[in-house]
């Protein structure tokens, strides 16, 4: 992990957990930790809407859910930092 992010000065941590609180921060708040000198943008952590954390039908996963234009969206803010 943390050779991408040498190789890259970037990084993007995307999962289907919760935002916030879950193992997804904690992995990006290690990252931003041991990894800041070589980050030229801040990390982007990518997961499921924290006002949207109950169950919910089948039908509404893409609405939660990080989906592809999420992480096009999320590879266009880190690159033009």
């Amino acid at each position: 992990m943390y050779e991408s992010v040498k190789k890259t000065n970037r990084v993007i941590v995307a999962y289907e957990d919760s935002i916030s609180w879950g193992y997804g921060a904690e992995i990006a708040a290690r990252i931003a930790d041991d990894c800041f000198s070589w980050l030229d943008a801040p990390g982007e952590a990518r997961g499921k809407h924290r006002h949207l954390l109950w169950a919910t039908p089948h039908s509404f996963e893409d609405a939660i859910l990080p989906q592809v234009e999420t992480f096009k969206a999320a590879i266009a803010e880190i690159t033009a930092f």
